[in-house]
């Protein structure tokens, strides 16, 4: 069976992803179709 340790992690990463989710949804709401650009320029800086 999987350790607490191991389950923990796993529900951070949810709690992770969801809350990218939400920020991306910000993003969208303030800079509309520039919001990936903007992404991609940062991840690749």
């Amino acid at each position: 069976m999987y350790r607490k340790n191991e389950i923990n992690l796993a529900m951070k990463i949810v709690r992770l992803d969801l809350l990218r989710e939400e920020l991306y949804e910000e993003l969208l709401k303030s800079l509309g179709s520039q919001a990936p650009e903007l992404l991609r320029r940062i991840q690749n800086s």
